[in-house]
């Protein structure tokens, strides 16, 4: 998304946030994904806040509220750029509903997923 979006300010927030999470800074990139969210002005730009809020949820529940809220963002943005995300956000929501243990309905977001070429594996890592 930087390479398509380098002047999206809620997508740098993003990416921003990553780094420090890669630099074992979680609250700074707690923060920055919450300006994203905050910041956000339309469907596309909620869901990609969302997507990244979910990770850094401390409660499996708050995982899969945040991972829903990604997917009913994408689901109503009439934006193209959403498209190529819809399979990471089936299989995130399928991967946090399996570690609620509600297997089939997990299964169901594993199968939407693999419509868009992400294929869920035995070892809970998408493919």
């Amino acid at each position: 998304m930087s390479v398509n979006e380098p002047q999206n300010e809620i997508i740098n927030l993003c990416i921003a946030s990553t780094q420090a999470e890669y630099r074992g800074e979680l609250d700074e990139a707690h923060n920055l994904v919450q300006q994203a969210w905050d910041q956000a002005q339309d469907h596309f730009e909620a869901c990609v806040a969302a997507h990244y809020l979910a990770r850094y949820q401390a409660t499996q529940v708050e995982q899969v509220a945040w991972n829903r809220t990604a997917l009913s963002h994408a689901l109503r943005s009439k934006d193209p750029r959403v498209t190529p995300f819809l399979g990471s956000l089936y299989v995130n929501l399928g991967q946090s509903l399996e570690s609620l243990g509600n297997q089939i309905l997990a299964e169901k977001y594993y199968a939407l997923a693999a419509n868009y070429g992400i294929f869920h594996t035995a070892d809970n890592t998408p493919s």
